[in-house]
C-alpha cells in the first residue's frame, strides 16, 4: 500500500490489541483488531505481521503506544511516544469532532469518561474494579444465553418492555437474569433490560457527580451493541454519536499525538516491523546490589537486553534502548 509517510498507533489492552496506520493528513490507511489473549508481546508481533508486506520501515515517520500494555509494548517497539488511554481517546476524539464535549469509552476490561470543554480535557473518570460495567460482562452474559455479542444489540432493539436488572455487581445481575427468566420474560425484555442496567452501573460509578454535555462521543468496542447506544440515549433524552473508527480510538489517537510530536523526535526510535520475526523474551529478577532489593523486569530481543524497568536507582533503566540489528 502506497505512502509517503506514515504513523503507527497501537493500543495494548487486556482484551483486544489493536493497530492503527496512519498517513501525515491523519487519515487511517489500515486498522487491524486483535485479541490479546494473555500474550500482549505476541499479538503485537501478529498485528505487525499484518502490515510488514504493505509497508516498509522507511516509510515509518512515528511510533504511538497506549493501553494497560504500554511500558513494556512501547519499550519493545521503541515508541517515540507512550501515552495513557485518557489522553489517547480524548485526542481521537476531538480529530472525529472538534466539537465533542463528552468522551463515553467502554472496553473489555475497564471504561472511561472523558469531560472537554473548548478543547480542552477538563476532566475524567475509570472504572477498573467492576465487571458489570464493561464489554467482559456483556460476553459473559451472551454466552450464558447462547448468543453471539452481535446479537445482543438487535435482539435489545425487539423489546417494548425492558425489565429491570440489579445492575452494580456482575453476580447479582446474573443472579437477577436467571430470575426474570424463570419468572417468563422474554429474552428481547431480558437483553435490553441488560443493556440499561450497564448503562447504570457506568452512569452511577465512572460517570457519578459529572454533568454530561453534547455532543457525546461512544468509543470502544462496546459502541457497536445498538443496545447499549439505546440504553444511553434513553437515560441522556439526546442521540449520541459512534465515530468511524470507535473500536481504535486509542491507537488512533496515539497515531495522531505521535505525528504532533514528530518535531520533538526528529527520527524515529521505532526497532522495525521485523520485530514479527525476533524471539522476544521478558526476564524478572530481584536485583541483589543494595538493600531495597527491587523486582527488576528487563525485555530481551534475539538475546540483547534493551529496556529495564522496577529498580529506584535507574540502573537497569540506563540499558541500551535503540535499534538493534
Amino acid at each position: 500500500m502506497r505512502a509517503d509517510g506514515i504513523f503507527l498507533g497501537v493500543d495494548v489492552g487486556s482484551v483486544s490489541t489493536n493497530l492503527v496506520v496512519m498517513e501525515t493528513s491523519g487519515k487511517i490507511l489500515e486498522k487491524i483488531y486483535l485479541r490479546t489473549e494473555g500474550n500482549p508481546i505476541r499479538s503485537v508481533q501478529k498485528v505487525l505481521s499484518k502490515i510488514a508486506h504493505d509497508f516498509t520501515d522507511e516509510q515509518i515517520l512515528g511510533v504511538g503506544v497506549t493501553g494497560s500494555g504500554r511500558q513494556l509494548i512501547g519499550a519493545i517497539l521503541g515508541a517515540d511516544v507512550v501515552k495513557n488511554e485518557i489522553t489517547a481517546h480524548g485526542v481521537a476524539a476531538l480529530q472525529a469532532d472538534p466539537t465533542v464535549r463528552t468522551v463515553i469509552e467502554i472496553g473489555g476490561q475497564d471504561s472511561k469518561i472523558i469531560l472537554i470543554n473548548e478543547g480542552v480535557a477538563v476532566d475524567f473518570g475509570m472504572n477498573t474494579v467492576c465487571a458489570a460495567g464493561t464489554g467482559s460482562f456483556l460476553d459473559q452474559q451472551a454466552n450464558r444465553l447462547n448468543l453471539s455479542i452481535s446479537e445482543l444489540g438487535a435482539i435489545a432493539l425487539c423489546s417494548k418492555h425492558p425489565v429491570r436488572i440489579a445492575g452494580r455487581c456482575s453476580v447479582f445481575a446474573e443472579s437477577d437474569m436467571i430470575h426474570k427468566q424463570q419468572m417468563g420474560h422474554s429474552l428481547e425484555d431480558i437483553v435490553a433490560g441488560l443493556c440499561e442496567a450497564l448503562v447504570r452501573n457506568y452512569l452511577n460509578n465512572v460517570g457519578k457527580g459529572k454533568e454530561i454535555w453534547p455532543p457525546v462521543l461512544f468509543q470502544g468496542g462496546v459502541a457497536a451493541n445498538a443496545g447499549i447506544k439505546r440504553a444511553f440515549e434513553k437515560e441522556f433524552g439526546f442521540e449520541i454519536i459512534i465515530p468511524q473508527y470507535y473500536d481504535t480510538m486509542g491507537a488512533w489517537g496515539v497515531a495522531l499525538l505521535a505525528k504532533e510530536e514528530q518535531a520533538e523526535f526528529k527520527k524515529s526510535s521505532f526497532r522495525g516491523i521485523k520485530l514479527c520475526e525476533d524471539e522476544i523474551e521478558v526476564d524478572s529478577f530481584e536485583c541483589p546490589d543494595c538493600p531495597n532489593h527491587c523486582e527488576v523486569v528487563t525485555v530481551l530481543i534475539s538475546e540483547h537486553k534493551i529496556s529495564g524497568w522496577g529498580d529506584r536507582c535507574g540502573k537497569w533503566q540506563r540499558i541500551n534502548t535503540k535499534a538493534t540489528g
